[in-house]
């Protein structure tokens, strides 16, 4: 059952997007880059800029330097992927105030209140629109993905 809802919102997201992208001037598409939260793990970009807007990959709680998941319980790793995403947020010259939508995936739906601790740490005044989806199993071994959207 999960599986299928995220297949839904997952399609739901990819055709938004090419929607919106397919009326726009592709040339206008940027890859947004930052050493400073970890290189994908495969093939995608850790955001892409359209216009105003800036779509952001998941981050699970990688260290960017290290390469390595953070070992302290879902609230370290919480706090490492909204630090990567600050990051990349940070990239294409946009920050926390600019998000209007995150996605956060949990392994343990339990969790939900320790990563609201943590998510609220990072979004005090603007707060982004947002759904919490229980899932199987997540890259790395990771207990939570989070992805963003921005606009500015």
């Amino acid at each position: 059952m999960n599986k299928k809802i995220i297949l839904s919102v997952t399609l739901l997201l990819a055709v938004f997007a090419f929607a919106f992208i397919g009326k726009g001037d592709k040339s206008k598409r940027q890859i947004i880059y930052t050493e400073n939260a970890p290189k994908p793990i495969g093939p995608y970009s850790q955001g892409i800029l359209v216009g105003g807007t800036l779509y952001l990959a998941g981050q699970v709680g990688l260290n960017p330097v290290t390469g390595k998941l953070d070992s302290t319980g879902v609230e370290g790793e919480a706090k490492q992927a909204l630090q990567n995403l600050y990051s990349v947020l940070l990239a294409g010259d946009m920050n926390m105030t600019h998000v209007v939508k995150t996605t956060i995936y949990l392994k343990n739906v339990k969790d939900f209140e320790k990563v609201n601790k943590v998510y609220a740490t990072f979004f005090t005044n603007t707060l982004p629109a947002r759904e919490t989806i229980g899932i199987a199993d997540l890259p790395k071994g990771a207990n939570i993905e989070i992805s963003m959207i921005a606009v500015k």
